[in-house]
Order: structure tokens, then sequence, then C-alpha cells
């Protein structure tokens, strides 16, 4: 997709394309009167509700209103995360097509040419508020892009009898509230527990807990639309309920499963604007529909053209576009560790390629690690007690898994190897590899390395995706016959190709012991740090600790980046010990930056034997500092 040399006012005139219309305010006033349009949001929520067939879930309103409505059987969030789904939803852009969107959680630089969707919505005529989440994972300015923006936003604020697009998030099913306990109406004994997990009276809990907060938040939909009705306002406000991504039990949020991914979305289009609509109140809508559709499908609401920069596909108002019948996923930094996975699902079947396989799914993470769930499923883990299907989330993953979501739904069966799936893996191979490939992912360049962003790593001589793809392939296959191949790339002058050749030769361990001169030679003088630190954690396993460790310490100890920090704390925590690790985790524990602290002080903890799976890492206090200072999301 080609980027467009305009200014991000010329854009916005261009899309709406009717700019003589408009009166000296940029309102359009001949433009016909359209529907007023309510968003109404979740956090971190799978469709535990009971018009998704869920006989446990107390949840009225949505149920309601897909009984007069659309219900939308297969939605999925970009990412099984908030900050890069949000990035995803309010530009109409891929994260990973302009890195570090595609990180949790880091500032992309937004391309001047272009716009959001509400500033669209502005330019022709709609009154646009925000209740009150930003977490965009961009440089936009939220104050900027909206007429009100925080807690008191509303369309009750509008000066004039304009349209209005009103959203209002809830985080009253957010992650953080799973920390404590939520009593209500379901009971521990009551919960489905899925096969990947132990069946623990934590576990029970969490559930049962997760069930209880989202008949809370049905609740607060149901104050939200009763404004709506003693407003008047029901019958020309088309309402959306959908949850900004997967749920946040253990293996949902921030893993690349169907429970990462899975979402809820209803949408009640009233009678009047019917036409805007593909099938009639009360239907069901099997094909997958992704957030990526959502700023373009507000747009077609509005009577608009979607620019060319939005990659997704309108699914309501005039300009109804056909479906892919897919919907794509990915999964890189999350919180202070890093992996790499990119998914593919068409509501039957899920696709997961893991680029980092060398990583365990499991790896701690200070803020979930709260959670009372992971606690018991990590301490189970370490007592030894769990069956090979629970304990595969602590092992190394494979390269590929495959899974038949209907007969499957724990994803516990991968069907990569098995003659009767070989079309079905043939055609989601090849559907993620022209996804990554027309969209530009970023992702297989590491944070921070020159390159990122949407314009910048178009530059064939700086990022060439092909290229890149077919090392970073041979490099997750850990295959030792592309020895030859990985050495090979380890002088290329193109500093990506380098990081995937030094990370192949990691992951082959012991089997790339005839580059262990090359490695040593690239740990101690690549002009790339990430490079130095991918080779680094490669000659500390073939038994060059004390060179590796000279080389991480110092990225380690430097507060310049952050980023490259957190690459040398997880290479330190993966490669074999050294015993002055321990004081050099001490030391970087007191960082001011939450990441950093988090990874540090886990570190410290397993190397003086101290941690347990209940340990509080995680910072709060400097969480909620760092809230304050920035006036929003930590």
């Amino acid at each position: 997709m080609a980027s467009n040399n305009i200014s991000r006012r010329q854009a916005l005139t261009v899309a709406v394309g009717i700019a003589a219309a408009a009166g000296a305010d940029g309102v359009f006033a001949a433009a016909p009167r359209r529907p007023n349009i309510l968003w109404v949001v979740s956090e971190d929520n799978n469709p535990f509700i009971g018009c998704y067939g869920d006989k446990l879930a107390r949840t009225p309103t949505i149920d309601a209103l897909a009984q007069h409505g659309i219900l939308y059987r297969n939605v999925y969030s970009n990412t099984p995360v908030c900050a890069p789904s949000r990035f995803g939803i309010l530009t109409g852009i891929y994260p990973e097509s302009c890195a570090p969107a595609n990180q949790m959680r880091a500032v992309a630089q937004f391309p001047r040419e272009f716009a959001t969707y509400p500033e669209f919505m502005r330019k022709a005529g709609y009154w646009c508020t925000n209740s009150a989440k930003t977490d965009y994972n961009c440089s936009v300015d939220p104050a900027a892009i909206w007429d009100g923006q925080g807690k008191e936003a509303h369309w009750r604020s509008r000066p004039d009898d304009r349209p209005f697009m009103a959203v209002f998030n809830y985080g009253v099913s957010h992650e953080s509230q799973l920390i404590g306990v939520t009593e209500g109406a379901v009971q521990p004994a009551q919960v489905r527990i899925p096969g990947y997990l132990p069946d623990t009276p934590g576990i029970r809990r969490d559930y049962a807990s997760y069930y209880n907060l989202i008949e809370k938040m049905d609740g607060q939909i149901a104050a939200r639309l009763a404004e709506l009705d003693a407003d008047g306002l029901a019958d020309d406000t088309i309402v959306f309920y959908y949850s900004d991504n997967g749920g946040v039990l253990p293996r949902s949020k921030r893993y690349c499963y169907d429970e990462g991914h899975r979402c809820a979305m209803v949408v009640r289009v009233p009678d009047k604007w019917r036409h805007l609509a593909p099938v009639g109140p009360g239907s069901s809508i099997d094909t997958p529909v992704s957030f990526i559709d959502l700023a373009p499908t507000v747009l077609s609401i509005a009577g608009l053209a979607a620019p060319a920069q939005m990659q997704g596909r309108a699914f309501l108002g005039d300009r109804i576009q056909p479906s892919v019948g897919l919907s794509f996923g990915m999964r890189n930094r999350m919180d202070e560790r890093i992996d790499f996975c990119r998914t593919v699902t068409d509501g039957r079947w899920r696709y997961i390629r893991n680029y980092m396989p060398h990583r365990p799914w499991g790896q701690h993470q200070a803020f979930a690690w709260q959670l009372r769930s992971y606690q018991e499923w990590d301490a189970t883990h370490r007592e030894g007690k769990l069956n090979p299907a629970q304990a595969r989330f602590f092992g190394q993953k494979p390269y590929e898994e495959l899974y038949e979501l209907g007969s499957d739904r724990d994803q516990l069966v991968n069907l990569v190897g098995d003659g009767s799936a070989t079309a079905v893996l043939r055609r989601m191979r090849s559907a993620i590899d022209e996804q990554m490939l027309s969209i530009n992912d970023n992702g297989f360049l590491p944070e921070g390395m020159a390159g990122e962003g949407f314009i910048p790593s178009r530059d064939r001589r700086v990022y060439p995706l092909r290229r890149v793809m077919a090392l970073a392939s041979a490099a997750a296959r850990r295959d030792p016959r592309k020895l030859a191949l990985l050495r090979g790339n380890l002088t290329s002058p193109i500093p990506v190709l380098r990081y995937w050749a030094a990370t192949g030769l990691l992951m082959l361990g012991d089997k790339a012991a005839a580059a262990r001169a090359e490695l040593r030679a690239l740990a101690s003088g690549d002009p790339s740090p990430h490079v130095r630190i991918a080779a680094a954690e490669a000659v500390a396993g073939l038994g060059d600790g004390a060179l590796a460790l000279s080389v991480l310490a110092p990225l380690a100890r430097d507060a310049s980046s952050w980023q490259l920090q957190l690459h040398a704390l997880n290479a330190l925590t993966f490669m074999p010990s050294q015993p002055a690790i321990l004081p050099l985790a001490r030391e970087v524990a007191i960082s001011e930056v939450l990441y950093v602290r988090s990874a540090a002080r886990y570190l410290a903890a397993t190397l003086d034997g101290s941690f347990t799976p209940a340990m509080r890492i995680f910072d709060l206090q400097l969480m909620l500092k760092k809230m304050k200072e920035s006036g929003g999301e930590a």
C-alpha cells in the first residue's frame, strides 16, 4: 500500500470528498443527516456472554442488544492486548505496520499525512467524544482529535444538534480487577476449567470472579443505554458493544490463542437506519470481523470513503466491502517479555507461527502474575503436578501450530504434521505470508532498530522484508541444515539480517558450535546493539558466558534506552547463570522504568533463590507514580 505524501489537512479533505460543501467552520451543512454512533467498549473479555451460548453468564443488556441487533459470532482483536489493539482501532492501520505500535506499550510515530477516524468524522460534521481511556500506543495527542476527551466527555456536551460519535470505555472487566475476589451469582464450583489449566481453587475463583465482573459490566452498559433512551436518541443511534481485546484468564490476554483474540461484538441498528445494515435485527453473522475493520466501518456509516491508509473493510454503512474471511493477529513484546508470533483464523481453524520458539509461552510477566490463577498454575508446575497438556505452557514452542476449533476449543491438539490438515495448513501459511508482505510487517525489527515505522520500513535497503522473512523462517525452524545460510548472513551489511542470523544460531544451540568464532566477533564488535545481544546470548549457550556478560552488562545498565535494557535483561534471564549477574540484576532493579524494574527484580529473585510464584514482583507504587506523571496510562 503506497503512502500519501500529503498533509493531514489535505488527507482529511480528500477522504470526505466533498470539500466544496463545507462551510467556514468545516461542518458539511449540505450533507444529509447521518445516524449517531455510540460505542460501549468493555476491557479484556472473551464472550462469556449469554447470547454467545454461555449458560453461566448473566448479561441481559448485551443479550437484549443481540435480540434486537446483529450478533457477530467470530470477532477478533488484532492483538491480544489493549494498547496495540487500540492503535489499530483508532487509525485503521495494523500496529505491526507502524512499529513500535506492535509492542506493548510504546510510542509509535503516527505519519503526519494520515489522520485518525475521529478527525475524519469531525470534518464530516460529527461531534466526537471519548470517555475516557486512550492508550493509543502512538504519538497522537488525544486532546487534539476529540471534541471531548476525559471522564466527563459525553454526547450531551455537543453545542448543537449535529450527529455524534461517542465512545465510553468500561474497566470493570479489566485484568487488574481479577487481582482480588469478586463475589456474585457465579460460584467457583460452577465454572468450566479448560484442559490446559490445572483445576485449583485459585483458578476456579478467578473464573467465577470473571463472570461476576462481566455481569457488573453489563449493568453499567444498561445505565448508559438508559441515558440514550431518556434523551430520546435511541431511534437515531447505532449502538456497538464490543470488548477491546480477548480475556485475561491464564493463556488469554497476551497470547495468540483464541482466548487472546476472540471478543464479543453486537450492533443494534434502529429501524430508521436499517438500510445501513447487511442483515435484519435478531440476525447473526459468522464471517470473521476484525477490529481493524472498525475505523472504515464508522466512516462508511457517516457516508465517507475510507482513506488509503486504512487496511480493514467496512462491514456496515453505505460502503460495505466483501470480507476476506480471515482475521490476522500478532504478538511482539508484551510488557517486559520479548516474543514474536503471528496468527490467522477463519473462525474454524487457527494457525499460529512462532518466530521465537526457544522462548516458552509461560515467560513470567510481573503484572499477570498478580493473579492467583497464574500463581497457582506456576506453583503446580514447579511441584511437578501438571499433566502434559497443562505443562506445555512452560516449555518451548513449536514453529507452527494448527487447531480445529470446533472439535478442540482449548487448542490442545496441534495438527501440524497431520495429513488430514495439510491443505488447511498450506492455505493458512500462504495467508500469513501474503498478509505480512502486504502490510509491510515491521515485527522482524527488534524494538529500537533503525527502520521502524509506517514509512521508514519501506526502504528495502534497510528492511528487505521478503529476505528477512525467509531467513527468520529458517532460523525459527531450528534446522541444522540451515547452518550455512545463517552463518552467511552474519556478515550481511543489513543489521536485521545479521540479527536473525545470530538469533537462528542461538536457537540451534550446540548445533551452532561451528559458528562460535563468528558469533564471538559479532558479540564483541557489531555496530548494532541488538545484534550484539543476540550473538552474546548465543555464545553464552556455547560456553562463553564471561564474554556474553561483558557484552550484556553495559547494555543492561544503560538507562538511555530502556528497550535495549529489556533486550539485555531478557538475554541474561535465559542464558546460563554467571555469579556476576545477580549483583547486576539487583543494581538495575531500582530502575524508574516499570518493565525494566520488573525484569530485573524477577531475574534477581530467581538467581538468589527467593522467587516464588506468589512473590510480588510488580511495583504498583511505581505504576501509580507514572500514571500521575503522565496524566493517564502507566
